[in-house]
């Protein structure tokens, strides 16, 4: 059994892997409730984007923890409907933020034990009143184990590469469907089979499949699940 935590204020935890649907979930939320939103995997990738900056071997885990406990980022949030900026060491580095490379970095500065126990105050400092829409894969397991509401949301590798390709390509990226397929089933194993903190759900949480669903249904159904186990929302 994981470790219960007392928390400062009530926090949802939604996990679940890349491409499930969590990030656009958790904006929707967080809005709607008027509460803190914790992206913990910008966290991640920042650490790899800063690990990759500096030149830092991808196993050398006491240099990519120091830099992990003394990273220099910044949210700016825009104007009305425009998106945060994230400045890390003072340069802006949205734009590549969520590209494929950068989720790949994160996913292997993710696996370093040291890494994971460097964030992970500050991950649990933004717990805060009056509540919290926390997105992850770890949220519920570790970050946040007394969470009163926890969802794994989940989609099939090929609807989660299929909702990929066409975001890169409304971009005018150069995309391969092929290969998008192949980054997401190699992330998938690589972030489920390590040995710290591995993506699976919570023993208490509820899984839901968002495969051949809207984000509106999938903001429906989340959000009756939380009116159910936190009344008065």
């Amino acid at each position: 059994m994981s470790e219960k935590i007392s928390l400062s204020a009530p926090v949802i935890a939604i996990d679940g892997p890349s491409g499930s649907g969590k990030g656009t979930l958790c904006q929707k939320l967080a809005q709607h409730l008027g509460w803190h939103l914790l992206d913990s995997g910008a966290l991640y990738r920042l650490v790899g984007m800063a690990a990759d900056k500096h030149g830092c071997a991808f196993d050398d885990e006491a240099a990519i923890a120091k830099l992990a406990a003394n990273l220099d980022v910044e949210f700016v949030a825009g104007e009305p409907g425009e998106p945060t900026r994230v400045l890390l060491e003072g340069e802006d580095v949205s734009g590549d933020l969520r590209t494929e490379t950068t989720g790949m970095l994160a996913s292997k500065v993710a696996v370093l034990p040291a890494v994971r126990s460097a964030l992970l105050g500050r991950q649990r400092d933004f717990a805060q009143a009056p509540g919290l829409v926390a997105d992850g894969r770890d949220m519920g397991t570790v970050v946040f184990t007394s969470a009163p509401v926890k969802i794994f949301l989940t989609a099939s590798a090929e609807e989660r590469a299929d909702r990929r390709y066409l975001q890169l390509k409304s971009k005018g990226d150069d995309v391969n469907l092929a290969a998008l397929l192949g980054e997401i089933r190699a992330r998938d194993k690589r972030d489920s089979e390590r040995e710290l903190a591995p993506l699976k759900p919570a023993e208490d949480a509820v899984q839901l499949d968002s495969s051949g669903l809207g984000i509106d249904e999938v903001f429906d159904r989340v959000l009756a699940e939380v009116n159910a186990r936190l009344i008065g929302l």
